[in-house]
């Protein structure tokens, strides 16, 4: 007699890996980050006591002040190092792509409305412009997906290879979608923002998959002049690239879905199931439609 175990239920075990995933996570970050940030503290306590030292005329509330002032500054977008100031980051150019970070969630934190009629425009220009991005996002996603459809249809009509036509187009999608929206941009921040290849791929991440820490942004730096066309470039770049890693992630969500099915089906019943669902595919089993794109979730 064959023994039998109790099936854990899917929803069970997907909350387990979740869970164990985010804890694997915070720890490697706690390894990675915490021991630096120690290091970091103590040279920042060492510079201060330095300061206090080199120029005894300051006392604790006037380095305190001074440090306020310093970032306060900061937040205006005003360069201390010379004789001289910018205009700050409420510019036309700056104004807009914050407005593109507002409706598209990114929000990286480095500028915000300090006014209060600023500050209640700002929730009523994001409660319109979300849903209008997310749509306009998806019409975006609908219309790379007809032009990969196009590709499709053109190498199976010359190989009549319907499955590795598929393939290969997608994979050329991802590919140049990748040079486009990574590798590309990459090298134009490395250039004009003075950043590693790390910290600008970082950012890259970071800003299309709207997380938006705020500890790299590009068109931020008081003391560096950027062409005019940075801005509307930049701004570009994040609303095509977040149509394209949207495409990303649902292939990735619609993965990871039929692993979870799966894995809840019982072993002896797979290879029946497949048949069925072949000939009456259900709604839990079917495809996502290609058409259908899921954009990144509200962060």
């Amino acid at each position: 007699m064959q023994c039998r175990f109790p099936r854990v239920p899917s929803i069970l075990l997907l909350g387990l890996v979740y869970m164990a995933y985010v804890l694997i996570g915070g720890a490697v970050f706690w390894k990675l980050e915490g021991d630096v940030v120690q290091q970091d503290v103590s040279q920042i306590l060492e510079k201060k006591a330095k300061i206090l030292r080199g120029y005894p005329c300051i006392d604790q509330d006037g380095l305190g002040a001074l440090a306020e002032m310093i970032i306060s500054a900061s937040k205006a977008g005003l360069s201390l190092k010379g004789n001289f100031t910018r205009d700050g980051f409420w510019k036309f150019t700056s104004s807009a792509v914050f407005a593109a970070t507002v409706v598209t969630t990114i929000g990286y934190g480095n500028i915000s409305p300090s006014t209060t009629y600023g500050q209640i425009f700002c929730v009523f220009f994001a409660l319109i412009g979300i849903p209008l991005n997310l749509v306009v996002l998806n019409r975006v996603g609908k219309y790379m997906l007809a032009i990969e459809g196009s590709a499709c249809d053109f190498v199976e009509r010359k190989t009549n290879r319907k499955k590795c036509s598929r393939y290969l187009i997608r994979l050329v999608s991802y590919l140049s979608g990748a040079g486009l929206f990574f590798i590309l941009p990459m090298m134009v921040f490395k250039y004009n923002e003075g950043w590693t290849y790390a910290q600008a791929i970082y950012f890259c991440f970071i800003t299309l998959s709207t997380i938006g820490f705020g500890d790299y942004v590009a068109d931020n730096n008081p003391d560096k002049v950027y062409p005019q066309w940075y801005s509307f470039l930049m701004a570009s770049w994040i609303f095509f690239g977040l149509a394209w890693l949207a495409r990303v992630i649902n292939h990735s969500i619609d993965t990871l879905e039929r692993i979870n099915t799966h894995l809840k089906l019982p072993r002896s019943s797979v290879n029946d199931s497949q048949e069925t669902q072949s000939e009456n595919p259900g709604p839990g089993n079917q495809e996502l439609p290609e058409e259908e794109v899921k954009v990144p979730p509200v962060i």
